[in-house]
């Protein structure tokens, strides 16, 4: 039986021997692409290529990619762990022709690797192909059934509609029929009872769909129309899991040794055994799973987070600790501990994570430990829920309180759900759903995208020259209208462009089109689908003229400045702190850079200065620029360059050396350190387990911070008469106005007794009781210590009422009672809130003590009349 490291390795082989370029997965995060958040699909790296934004260096390729589906078909997060064969991270095998070879090629290779080379029965394959759309002038895929009746009987070649078997990158795009290939695992009693052929695509867990043939042949228009594509794309992917499944002689993907270990581990740690309890098989699937897309994530430099990708990740990681919560009785951090049984697995063919072992564990370990605390706190706002349901006389819980606690807290429903099941009582769904309906459509709105089809106005490919010029003549290549978030802009695709286009952590170029008089603002550059798309709020009136395209050079020269001083702090901070110290995350603009780094704690204020120190000494030295454009990926490393985890290189990179700092980087910079003028580190912070941050500024923004701080010690001086140690002056300063405070405290001790003795031996009696006013303007401290003085010196029978304000005019009414006043019923609270009516305010308190405030100091002497008159 052939294990998932040899299944992975033979197709690999398979399709090298069939001439095609075997390349790395890329990384399981996507970054530089604002339309996507995580490799998806095998495709996904080959969006620019399939788009004709850039030429293919192959034309046959292949590869095992590492991908993460928490949405779409078959894939929605609470669905996984319930069946046997879905998940959120999987492995995709996949083989692609770019205008090369097209149908015939895909499907006589695909049936020659899982037949002849892996020896899978061919009479429980099974392919479907496309039907037809009449509606859209599309036939019946009748090329690709022809070619599986070279193998396979007709009974075994399924029709598919349009939703199962015509491919569709998005709305718009390269598109076209598919076909699948299904594999029927039942054994033959199963077999002999149903047709295999009428339970594909119906969800059946034993039969299902190995691989995708997708043959991209058409581009989809804004309109909805479709026109054929200049060449003609083959994109295959088949799961791994599943493959490893039906080679494994297994029912279930979690039964292969693909997952296997690690539910062993998990069963170990737990106490549980798997295959006894539904509940706890489903518990441990979700964990085993769940743990290498998390895994997989951090190693990819993606944290678990608030936003975004990072909540995505944080929503995967907490729905394994509440299943582990729940089922497997595990109320302290538990899943950190199965990292060291995913390397063992998977660390051979993704080194990335043996790499960060540690640093995946301590996220992992604190994520674990701060949900299990929400969990708690679930708990307890749930609890406390109950009962006030109960004392309502009610059986059952808001939608909206549920929503609450889902939303705000992150307190699972299912968990509330079997909570409040335990307490015989329910939860109104209804309301639920509308509420987590109405968040959906909120989502959406807000990340909707509204974008024609684009304009061709030349053909060609963009040519970027801002390594060398900051403007260059050029001409429109294609433009579309966008709406988004309210807002319409239009992005523009140049012939030729200095713009640097938002990537690696440093934002885009803004600048100019620039034809006479015709000058277009161009405010922000970003990176979409392989190409630089300049943001525009208007088009030029001759969208055919020629151009000089000409970037804001100050803020180029200010990025360059930051992104140059993170190379020579990172070096820095390896020499201080260890080589342990990986860049995790950058961002450079013309104001400020971020630097994130793996260190497991605080930097002391004397490793700040060291750092600061050491990369202000490469700064003076004025280090040049040595630029390495297009190295082999071996020779940049063989020099040193620090690789990235996290970043997809292809096999020729951009080297940038400054002395001992060498790193791969497709960023602006400056020509000599001496450019940067000084690095002034101004903050450093955590943001996750064992990740730092370092924010600081450069060039002339550093000599604006010196000079806010010489201004300010400057202004300090002065304050004491320029001092010649003005430390020691403000120590001796403060160390005066702390017995000065020391003194004026007693004073107003005394002050305060004095006052109270004189209020109670001044009391008049109403109503049996002496009452005890004081009015005037008094500091609201002072009458609060004067009003439980006077209990003290007058504890029967005595209320203290007063309608005092501050210095400020703010008016305050203050009531305290004696204790057998309260007992007679007399109420300190009702009092203040009737009288605080005439000072425009309100407030309240206890019944021996209230106070209320107000808007009005011309209604204090109606209010002490009030509070007097309530004693009557």
């Amino acid at each position: 039986m052939l294990t998932a490291k040899e299944i992975r390795e033979s197709f690999k082989e398979f399709f090298r021997s069939k001439g095609h370029h075997i390349v790395p997965s890329a990384p399981m995060v996507v970054k530089d692409d604002p339309t996507l958040m995580f490799t998806n699909a095998g495709m996904n790296q080959f969006k620019d290529i399939i788009l004709g934004n850039k030429a293919a260096k192959y034309q046959r390729v292949a590869d095992s990619q590492k991908c993460l589906r928490v949405s779409g078909k078959h894939n929605d997060l609470e669905e996984v762990g319930m069946d046997t064969y879905h998940h959120t991270m999987f492995e995709m095998l996949g083989n692609w022709s770019f205008g090369d070879y097209f149908k015939k090629e895909a499907i006589d290779w695909a049936w020659e690797y899982l037949v002849d080379v892996l020896g899978l029965s061919p009479d429980r394959l099974y392919a479907t192909v496309f039907e037809g759309s009449p509606e859209e002038g599309l036939s019946r895929d009748d090329e690709a059934a022809g070619y599986w009746e070279k193998h396979l009987p007709v009974s075994h070649i399924i029709n598919g509609n349009k939703h199962d078997n015509f491919w569709e990158m998005g709305d718009t795009g390269p598109c076209g029929p598919c076909s699948e290939i299904h594999i029927d695992l039942r054994s033959d009693e199963e077999r002999a009872k149903v047709d295999g052929a009428s339970l594909v695509n119906h969800d059946d867990p034993l039969v299902i769909e190995i691989w995708n043939l997708v043959f991209m042949q058409y581009n989809r228009k804004a309109d909805g129309s479709l026109e054929a594509l200049p060449a003609k794309v083959i994109d295959t992917g088949m799961g791994f899991e599943r493959l490893c499944m039906a080679l494994q002689g297994k029912r279930s993907n979690y039964d292969t040794d693909v997952f296997t270990p690690l539910i062993d581990t998990i069963s170990r740690l737990s106490g549980k055994k798997y295959g006894e309890d539904r509940q706890v098989d489903i518990a441990m699937r979700v964990i085993a799973d769940h743990v290498r897309t998390i895994s997989f994530s951090i190693a990819d430099s993606q944290l678990p987070g608030n936003a975004k990708a990072g909540y995505v990740i944080r929503r995967i990681l907490r729905r394994a600790v509440r299943y582990a919560y729940t089922f497997l009785d595990q109320k302290q951090a538990f899943m950190y501990k199965l990292v060291n049984t995913l390397i063992d697995l998977m660390g051979e063919a993704y080194p990335e994570i043996a790499a960060q072992r540690e640093l995946i564990m301590k996220v992992i370990k604190e994520e674990e430990d701060a949900f299990l605390r929400t969990l708690d706190k679930g708990i307890s706002i749930l609890d406390e829920a109950i009962k006030v349901a109960r004392k309502e006389g009610k059986n059952e819980i808001s939608g909206k309180d549920a929503f609450v606690l889902y939303d705000t807290y992150g307190f699972p429903l299912d968990l509330t759900e079997l909570i409040l099941k335990e307490n015989g009582m329910t939860l109104d769904k209804v309301e639920f759903d509308k509420e987590m309906d109405a968040q959906k459509t909120r989502a959406r709105n807000a990340a909707a995208v509204e974008a024609t089809d684009w304009v061709v106005v030349s053909e060609g490919e963009t040519e970027f020259v801002g390594y060398d010029s900051t403007s260059a003549p050029t001409r429109i290549l294609r433009y579309r209208n966008v709406k988004q978030k309210g807002k319409e802009f239009y992005q523009i695709v140049l012939s030729v462009t200095p713009f640097y286009a938002e990537m690696g952590g440093q934002v885009g170029d803004s600048g100019w089109l620039v034809n006479g008089d015709d000058k277009i603002e161009i405010y922000d550059t970003k990176r979409e689908n392989g190409q630089a798309v300049h943001l525009a709020k208007r088009l030029p009136a001759d969208v055919t003229a020629e151009f000089e395209a000409v970037i804001d050079a100050k803020a180029r020269r200010a990025t360059e400045c930051n992104h140059s001083a993170t190379h020579l702090l990172h070096a820095a901070l390896r020499e201080v702190l260890g080589s342990h110290v990986e860049q995790k995350g950058s961002y450079v603009s013309p104001k400020l850079l971020r630097f994130d780094f793996s260190h497991f704690q605080k930097l002391t204020p004397e490793e700040i200065r060291k750092v600061e120190h050491i990369a202000n000494a490469n700064v003076r030295k004025a280090i040049p620029l040595d630029e390495r454009r297009s190295m082999p990926i071996s020779e940049a490393r063989e020099l040193g360059a620090m690789a990235l985890f996290g970043e997809k290189y292809g096999e020729e990179v951009r080297v940038i050396k400054y002395g001992d700092s060498i790193e791969l980087c497709g960023g602006t910079h400056v020509p000599n350190t001496g450019n940067i003028g000084m690095i002034r580190i101004i903050s450093e912070s955590s943001i996750a387990a064992g990740i730092r941050r370092i924010e600081a500024i450069t060039g002339e923004a550093t000599e604006s911070f010196i000079d806010d701080i010489s201004d300010t010690l400057r202004a300090v001086g002065e304050m004491f008469h320029n001092a010649p140690d003005i430390r020691q002056a403000i120590r001796k300063a403060i160390d005066e106005n702390v017995e000065l405070r020391k003194q004026a405290e007693e004073f107003m001790k005394e002050r305060t007794r004095s006052i109270a003795a004189e209020l109670v031996a001044a009391a008049v009696g109403v109503n049996g009781c002496k009452v005890v006013s004081m009015i005037g303007v008094r500091a609201p401290e002072m009458v609060k210590n004067v009003a439980f003085l006077v209990r003290q010196l007058s504890p029967e029978a005595t209320a203290f009422i007063a309608a005092t304000s501050d210095i400020s005019g703010k008016p305050l009414l203050t009531v305290a009672l004696t204790d057998d006043l309260v007992k007679k019923g007399v109420n300190a609270s009702t009092m203040v809130r009737e009288a605080a009516k005439a000072i425009k305010g309100g407030g309240g308190g206890q019944p021996g003590f209230a106070q209320a405030g107000g808007k009005d100091t011309d209604g204090l002497s109606v209010a002490i009349e009030t509070l007097r008159q309530s004693l009557m």
